[in-house]
């Protein structure tokens, strides 16, 4: 028989400090809000897309909904970068950032970004 455990939710200070970046991948502008935990933990994402339809921005919408609770249940980030890096999907290609100068997808761009800014050197096999 298996025993269910009692999932944690860690939730984010009502008042958080905050990363906002701003990007572009093949003319497609966006801005990426990364909430942090007190620790400095990613805790949360928001993807704002500029002019883009509804059902990208939708969908864009359901990822950070749905990665925002899995950190704050406790996935590591190096997991979430291992899981969508590499990710292909249109809008792909160059990017502003020369830190990051191409990206296969939206997704693939904020796990690299994450993986950057978020990730030291020995924590994972991402690179």
């Amino acid at each position: 028989m298996k025993v269910q455990r009692e999932a944690y939710r860690d939730k984010l200070p009502m008042v958080r400090d905050s990363v906002t970046h701003k990007f572009q991948i093949m003319g497609h502008e966006g801005y990426l809000t990364i909430g942090l935990f007190e620790d400095g933990r990613p805790g949360e994402i928001f993807i704002k897309m500029a002019k883009e339809g509804s059902t990208l921005s939708g969908l864009v919408q359901g990822y950070c909904r749905a990665f925002s609770i899995a950190l704050q249940y406790g996935l590591p980030i190096h997991e979430a970068v291992l899981r969508f890096k590499g990710m292909r999907f249109e809008p792909l290609g160059t990017t502003s950032n020369p830190d990051i100068p191409e990206a296969l997808s939206i997704i693939d761009y904020v796990a690299r970004y994450l993986e950057l800014h978020f990730i030291e050197e020995d924590q994972c096999d991402c690179h």
